[in-house]
């Protein structure tokens, strides 16, 4: 592997992309899905259908990350919620009065 092949593996923006944690990131998720939202209609206005559809599956594709993350989010909220209110009830006033003193 020569040395320029081996530059243009290690500045790939995708892989980059990725490990950043951006993927995980519910708001970067939705802006990037909004972002080739806006492209696709850019490409369909300019009479492009087949720039669109491509633009059209990455977004559909970040919309299924962002479901996948809302659900992740609601489920570990209901956790939380059914975990609180299965404490003992001495517990949780316990927990409350530190709440208050601090």
């Amino acid at each position: 592997m020569n040395s320029s092949s081996s530059n243009s593996l290690n500045n790939n923006g995708n892989m980059n992309f990725n490990r950043n944690g951006s993927m995980n990131n519910i708001h970067n998720v939705e802006k990037t899905m909004q972002k080739f939202q806006q492209l696709a209609k850019d490409a369909q206005s300019n009479g492009d259908p087949v720039l669109a559809q491509n633009y059209l599956q990455h977004a559909d594709h970040y919309l299924r990350r962002y479901n996948e993350l809302n659900e992740r989010r609601e489920s570990s909220t209901e956790k939380t919620i059914s975990e609180e209110k299965s404490l003992p009830k001495e517990e949780t006033t316990k927990k409350d009065t530190q709440q208050v003193s601090n």
